[in-house]
């Protein structure tokens, strides 16, 4: 019962996350920087000390009464994965929600089991898997091949990137999305992924922090909320430097007083946006609170964003008018990273000393 509650909550987390974009889709004559940092003043500053108040009362003492290397170490990660997610917006922007979510989030998977491992292989800890353990193993060996695997599906998307670039006028691909632009979206998608991955090891440098919350009696369904408070301030410094970088650049502070633009309807969907975005990794801590294994937890998170994301991408029309040929190439190129995400997964199931 505990393995079904932990897919299902994985399966809330994608959904979420997957659908987290669409609400900015409502903003109207905003700039993108502004909408993103409003939405993202929910997701990382409003919205998870309240889910962590709700759950873990105690949070604030927990937080600081931590340790402050190990609370330095999950809001740097905090920062890395917050130029991730910055990026993320960027990529979604140019490739759309199905070719952008693929690409993304098959280096985010990747990473996401990697990066820890790479970071002990250096600086051991106990019940922790070093890189040098994991290749000599047949877990991290199909970890490993998992990765390849990953990279190829990424490959067979950008080419499905390509030929919808052959198939559509630029009027056309316009329609569906409006800032389409292959070049700049692969690069920011790459980077996106990479530093995307970094939330996961944020998890893993906080868990002293869940673990006192566990201690402390509270339910261990919630014990990842006290974490999301400090990993998620690293990601609103990022993004709200750089936000705020762009509208001074731009000159585009007056979009958030701009009475031409329709004021309330912009700040609702916006803050609807980035509440459903922390909801992904509210439902991923219950779910890995189930299933008990941080790496295949995180690979389950991204094969449902992954699903969700596309399934997303075909509503909203984004492959509408292309030829059969380019549908089958996107089509094989998602399958190909689901599979590597099943590969990875089942690679962190298995030993790995």
């Amino acid at each position: 019962m505990g393995v079904i509650l932990g897919v299902l909550f994985h399966f809330l987390g994608g959904f979420a996350s997957g659908s987290f974009y669409i609400p900015y889709k409502k903003v109207k004559d905003w700039s993108w920087e502004s909408y993103w940092i409003i939405g993202g003043l929910f997701s990382w500053l409003i919205v998870p000390p309240i889910a962590a108040w709700l759950t873990i009362p105690g949070f604030a003492e927990i937080i600081r009464n931590a340790d402050t290397t190990m609370l330095g170490v999950t809001f740097l990660m905090g920062i890395l994965w917050g130029i991730g997610g910055l990026t993320y917006g960027l990529g979604i922007r140019y490739l759309g929600m199905s070719l952008g979510n693929s690409v993304i989030l098959g280096y985010c998977a990747a990473f996401g089991a990697l990066i820890p491992t790479i970071y002990y292989n250096y600086f051991p800890a106990a019940g922790k898997i070093s890189f040098s353990q994991m290749i000599a193993s047949d877990g991290g060996q199909l970890v490993l091949l998992g990765v390849a695997v990953c990279i190829l599906g990424i490959i067979i998307c950008g080419r499905a990137g390509v030929l919808k670039e052959k198939d559509l006028p630029e009027e056309q691909r316009k329609q569906s999305i409006a800032e389409f632009n292959l070049t700049k979206g692969l690069v920011v998608a790459t980077v996106s992924g990479i530093l995307s991955a970094c939330f996961n090891f944020g998890i893993e440098a906080g868990k002293p922090l869940a673990e006192e919350a566990v201690r402390q009696g509270y339910n261990p369904l919630f014990q990842n909320n006290v974490t999301y408070v400090v990993l998620l301030w690293g990601g609103l410094t990022t993004n709200f430097i750089w936000c705020m970088i762009l509208n001074a650049r731009n000159k585009t502070f007056g979009d958030y007083t701009n009475k031409k633009s329709p004021l309330l309807s912009n700040y609702f969907f916006a803050a609807i946006a980035g509440t459903t975005w922390f909801l992904q990794f509210f439902f991923y801590g219950m779910g890995e609170s189930k299933l008990g294994n941080g790496a295949s937890s995180w690979i389950l998170h991204m094969a449902f964003i992954i699903l969700i994301s596309n399934v997303w991408g075909i509503a909203l029309k984004e492959w509408k008018g292309v030829q059969s040929k380019t549908r089958i190439t996107i089509f094989i190129g998602i399958l190909t990273i689901l599979a590597s995400v099943i590969i990875v997964g089942y690679g962190n199931a298995l030993p790995q000393h």
